[in-house]
């Protein structure tokens, strides 16, 4: 990955950080970018972040966490994906693609077996076209009080070859990305 990209042909590149500047950059200032603060849930930040720049300018953002979760009665991890950003001026170029695309290349080599997040109703037919899947199981994240349902969906993607949908109750041992 490089961090010079031609405007022709973007490419992804590792990010060292990835601040709220630079988050605005991305989709502009606001209270809510994500159209999430209705749900009052508390958020992890990522590890590790993938952007994709033109001209210079940050346009596209996908970051990573390891998590502890629980599928049903077994304790594993998942890689989540989180703070999926494109600018406005410039969705429905690909760029969804290449970010999401080089966080998961990095999430295989972290071990899980399976990389989840967390979307608005209306995303799901674009992480559905990117080869995520709907889980249609309880889901609960801890919060400051406990844990508590994911009131949003919740999107799974095999890591590796041969890996099946989980089953039965997901249970995210922190806060959500």
């Amino acid at each position: 990955m490089s961090d010079h990209l031609s405007h022709a042909s973007p490419g992804t590149i590792r990010l060292t950080h990835y601040t709220t500047a630079d988050q605005s950059e991305i989709l502009g200032g606001g209270a809510d970018p994500f159209g999430v603060a209705h749900t009052g849930l508390t958020w992890l930040p990522k590890d590790e972040h993938f952007g994709i720049r033109l001209g210079g300018r940050l346009v596209a953002h996908a970051g990573l966490l390891r998590l502890p979760v629980s599928i049903g009665e077994v304790a594993t991890e998942t890689v989540g994906v989180g703070g999926v950003a494109v600018a406005p001026d410039l969705r429905g170029r690909g760029l969804a693609r290449l970010v999401i695309g080089a966080a998961l290349d990095h999430a295989r080599t972290l071990g899980p077996e399976h990389g989840i997040l967390f979307c608005r109703a209306p995303l799901v037919p674009l992480y559905e076209r990117l080869g995520w899947h709907a889980l249609d199981q309880d889901v609960r994240v801890e919060q400051p009080g406990g844990p508590v349902p994911m009131p949003l969906r919740t999107m799974w993607t095999p890591l590796h070859k041969g890996v099946n949908r989980p089953t039965g109750t997901l249970r995210v041992h922190s806060f959500p990305m």
